[in-house]
């Protein structure tokens, strides 16, 4: 790499990655801190497991519905203005949870908080093809998605810190969490309007030899590409529809997201169980799994990247992950399971950001906005499957083992979609030369 390209792609890094990562984890939180909440909430409002896993899981309904259109209208508006949007309303709907009084009004607040956020993590994956050319793509993903684990790694100790508020103010602990962790998205959502930039010809703080090299380098990324990447479809959203490979993507990220959200909206329940610790020891116990995950996310995406492999990296995850979830259920000793359960933890958040870099090779323009919100809006189904079966099973069984070995099959059908898969410039080794 050139001394302009490294400085090209250092200075994007920088300016980009920090604040959607940010974003993200503040997003990521409000989506998932109902799996803390309901250590206290299911109790005081009378929720079932199966209640509670319905409402965890119908967020992905709205997010479903709402998502291709979402990721339509940001590849015409632009990322700035729509990230604003999206940003601000899901932290106002994140603050409205703390209003719950019963299922209707939780099965409610979760599908409009599912709206409100759809196509945030899509647009992102979009707006990166903007920005980073190919080989780079893994990596800002990664680094972006590190947000989800980070979540869990700095969720888990202020959510169980939070829950201790209860009485303040005749609010219950549960309450306050909803409250203090959504107002964080509508400060965002505003700061965006004023720091995004929509395309690098409109960046003012990239200078110019580093923008001439950058543009450069995607359009050799477009040009090089074949298939739905060519010219004469990258600017049809609807092309991808017809190509088998996105349905293949789209039922395999299904079945890595029942794995992933089973496995997180129902992990503080779990460890509740394991450790018998009051609400604070349980988040920060459930930071353990996410802090591994992060680690083994970077350094999963970093070698895809170095090596220019992907499906085996892919599947190599989702196959960790599962063989992590199986083994939990068959372990007695709880630090043991915790230690399974964290080999579950980098396994299945290793498989994002390499997954990602697959479809957004294939497409490009609109093709690519439509592609990647449809993969990622029907994939995230499994988090409306995975909560759901998790709860369900736990009513009927009275503990969470049948459930984490259904997470742990369907992590593994997603790694042998994925190995199996054929599609061009989807090679299971590295072209020659590739770095």
């Amino acid at each position: 790499m050139t001394p302009v390209a490294a400085r090209a792609i250092a200075r994007v890094r920088w300016r980009l990655v920090p604040f959607l990562t940010l974003l993200y984890l503040v997003a990521y939180l409000d989506r998932v801190n109902v799996g803390f909440a309901a250590l206290q909430m299911n109790a005081s409002l009378g929720f079932s497991g199966s209640v509670y896993g319905l409402g965890a899981g119908i967020f992905f309904i709205g997010y479903f519905l709402f998502e291709v259109p979402s990721n339509l209208i940001l590849a015409r508006v632009g990322a700035r203005v729509w990230i604003a949007r999206i940003g601000i309303v899901w932290g106002i709907v994140s603050i409205a949870m703390m209003l719950v009084r019963g299922p209707l009004s939780f099965y409610a607040l979760r599908f409009l908080l599912g709206a409100a956020e759809a196509g945030f993590f899509p647009g992102i994956i979009y707006y990166f093809t903007l920005w980073f050319p190919a080989r780079e793509r893994a990596r800002a993903v990664a680094q972006f998605s590190i947000a989800g684990v980070a979540a869990g790694v700095v969720g888990g100790p202020l959510s169980g810190a939070l829950l201790s508020m209860g009485g303040v103010a005749d609010l219950e602990g549960w309450q306050w969490l909803f409250l203090i962790e959504g107002l964080p998205a509508v400060v965002l959502g505003v700061v965006t309007l004023f720091y995004l930039t929509d395309r690098p010809e409109d960046a003012r703080w990239l200078p110019d030899d580093e923008k001439a090299w950058l543009l450069q380098a995607l359009r050799e990324d477009a040009a090089a590409g074949g298939g739905l990447r060519s010219a004469a479809h990258q600017d049809e959203w609807r092309a991808p529809f017809r190509d088998p490979a996105l349905w293949r993507f789209s039922v395999a990220l299904f079945f890595l997201v029942t794995s992933a959200y089973g496995f997180s909206f129902f992990l503080p329940q779990i460890v509740r169980g394991l450790s018998g610790g009051s609400n604070l020891v349980v988040g920060l116990l459930t930071a353990i799994p996410f802090s591994a995950a992060a680690v083994a996310m970077i350094v999963m995406a970093t070698h895809s990247d170095r090596t220019g492999e992907r499906r085996a990296h892919v599947a190599t995850s989702a196959t960790v992950g599962a063989l992590g979830l199986a083994s939990s259920t068959l372990l007695t000793d709880p630090a043991w399971s915790l230690a399974a359960l964290t080999v579950a933890a980098m396994g299945i958040y290793s498989y994002t950001p390499v997954f990602w870099s697959l479809p957004t090779a294939l497409y490009r323009g609109s093709a690519a906005a439509a592609g990647v919100a449809f993969i990622n809006a029907f994939g995230n189904l499994g988090g409306f499957a995975g909560p759901y079966v998790m709860g369900w099973l736990q009513d009927v069984s009275g503990d969470f083992r049948i459930g984490l070995r259904i997470l742990a099959a369907a992590a593994l059908l997603s790694a042998v979609l994925i190995l199996t898969m054929r599609a061009p410039g989807l090679a299971l080794t590295p072209k020659v030369g590739t770095t």
